[in-house]
């Protein structure tokens, strides 16, 4: 199986012309012909299309509390949340540089090459099948999503849940820091001693090591997002 095809697979989407998709995988350090075209455009679609869903699921929310939901789902580390699962940086075409300091790791890039996507997928087939993959590939956070945690982040939403069942608060351990100073990965254990759990995330800084380690821990204790 191809690269592409694997891919495809993947993303359970095959497109018609695969010269869009490998064109949407290509950073600008690679060259002049690159994703940031098809990056403003798909920008436009992932916004547009969260936006109409959210619009649809929650008919009595007010435009703030939507505009809060929309941001917290289309935000560039939620997108580099998507792009990692999708293994879309296993794909991506980089320059000699950005290969060499792990531009395929790095949030932005993944971000920008998932809204890429988007649009290539835009170009290639329409505005329903951008829709049918959004939905298919956010079903998870959009089921989990809600007014009243929207703008809140994972270490917050996991202290007001402790809070409210009378729970002590979590402690934050940091257990590893790997690669270079530019690279770098750190690796933190959120502990709970009531109800008693270990949940363990990593990041590119700290905080967001706690943030991803807090997200596991709200994932076991609200597995259905409740």
């Amino acid at each position: 199986m191809s690269d592409t095809a694997r891919l495809e697979k993947a993303l359970g989407y095959v497109c018609i012309d695969r010269q869009l998709l490998q064109l949407a995988l290509t950073h600008r350090s690679a060259g002049g012909n690159n994703n940031e075209r098809l990056e403003f455009l798909g920008d436009s679609v992932v916004n547009h299309i969260i936006a109409e869903e959210l619009y649809h699921r929650f008919p009595r929310a007010r435009e703030g509390e939507m505009s809060r939901m929309r941001a917290s789902l289309v935000k560039g580390d939620t997108l580099a949340e998507v792009a990692r699962e999708l293994e879309l940086g296993d794909y991506l075409q980089l320059g000699k540089g950005e290969r060499k300091s792990g531009g395929h790791r790095r949030s932005s890039i993944l971000a920008d090459t998932f809204e890429a996507v988007i649009g290539a997928v835009l170009l290639d087939s329409g505005m329903d099948a951008c829709r049918e993959c959004m939905h298919k590939w956010f079903a998870a956070r959009l089921d989990k999503v809600s007014a009243d945690n929207a703008g809140k982040d994972a270490k917050t939403r996991l202290q007001e849940f402790l809070q409210g069942r009378n729970h002590p608060l979590p402690e934050y351990v940091l257990l590893k820091v790997e690669g270079d100073d530019h690279d770098q990965s750190f690796k933190v254990a959120c502990r709970l001693s009531s109800p008693q759990l270990v949940a363990e995330g990593t990041g590119s800084s700290r905080r967001k090591a706690e943030q991803a380690a807090a997200a596991t821990a709200l994932e076991t204790l609200q597995p259905n997002g409740r």
